[in-house]
């Protein structure tokens, strides 16, 4: 399952790829609305997948859960159309999931083109923030190349589509853990990713997105101790931004960005705590252990 936006220059390498695997599967590309030419190049293509296309942009969330309910396989790979990954891949990630059958998904090992490893997953940090892991084991999978166990991810909610895009991977493998599901690293299932293809990282957008997503995912799965805190901390941190005689040039310490994400976060509260509750009535394992389970 290929979601993509305006990733015309791309994801035909990317459809390359996946003829070339060396498991029978079906794809799946869902087009966000793309108006570069994307879809032609995806029509043209002698793969021939199968296409969702939006008629308006749901980020990387929306697109995956607009394309899920077209899943009918017990595994659903996701996977980025700026990745390219080796023929072995969706094998290694099959495999994995096949030997653990508590293991509600597996993270493949992203590499770069210059050979880098960027990720074999997704660790999570003591603030909560999500970071690449460059080594296992993994708190999360890292959603630009990984196999996801379909009967697990339904039953821990699907995904969350509002996040638009950006933390909807973590948020999911918190679930999973909340439901008594593992995540695994398959360090074997390599892609090459050109990262960052798609998306701008270090923009506004990108910033928004992160530190938005980052509040809203522990609102619905942290120890309520942990969210309020992190909360209450960026809050504080936007409140005196406006005193300190030096402040970092990066975008995510721009007081009207900072306040535009707790306007949002304000505005989505009574939602996420529904949501929240929902999570935890579907829970089987104590959130405050899966915190401690970030390694950090």
């Amino acid at each position: 399952m290929v979601v993509t936006w305006r990733g015309r220059e791309h994801i035909g390498a990317c459809l390359d790829a996946l003829a070339g695997q060396t498991r029978p599967h079906r794809t799946i590309v869902l087009d966000n609305a793309s108006d570069d030419g994307t879809a032609a190049v995806v029509a043209a293509h002698p793969l021939a997948p199968e296409v969702i296309r939006l008629d308006r942009n749901a980020g990387y969330a929306g697109g995956l859960a607009a394309a899920l309910p077209s899943v009918g396989t017990p595994y659903a790979a996701w996977l980025n159309d700026d990745a390219a990954p080796a023929p072995d891949w969706l094998a290694a990630l099959e495999d994995a999931l096949e030997h653990d059958d508590r293991a509600g998904a597996a993270s493949a090992r992203l590499s770069r083109p210059d050979g880098a490893v960027q990720s074999v997953g997704v660790r999570l940090t003591a603030l909560g923030y999500g970071a690449d892991a460059v080594t296992g084991p993994v708190f999360g999978f890292c959603g630009g190349a990984a196999l996801v166990r379909m009967s697990a991810l339904a039953e821990v909610g699907g995904v969350p589509a509002g996040f638009f895009c950006y933390y909807e991977d973590t948020d999911t493998s918190w679930r999973l853990r909340l439901g008594g599901w593992t995540v695994l690293s398959a360090p074997d299932a390599v892609a090459v990713h050109l990262h960052g293809a798609s998306t701008r990282p270090g923009s506004r957008a990108f910033h928004r997105w992160n530190e938005r997503n980052r509040l809203l995912m522990l609102l619905r799965c942290a120890p309520l101790s942990a969210a309020v805190r992190e909360l209450a901390r960026f809050a504080a941190i936007t409140l005196a931004l406006p005193l300190r005689r030096a402040v970092p040039a990066a975008p995510n310490f721009a007081v009207g960005l900072r306040l535009g994400v707790l306007v949002e976060v304000a505005a989505r509260l009574p939602g996420t705590l529904r949501q929240r509750r929902a999570i935890g009535r579907r829970a089987v394992v104590d959130r405050a252990a899966v915190w401690a389970e970030r390694g950090e």
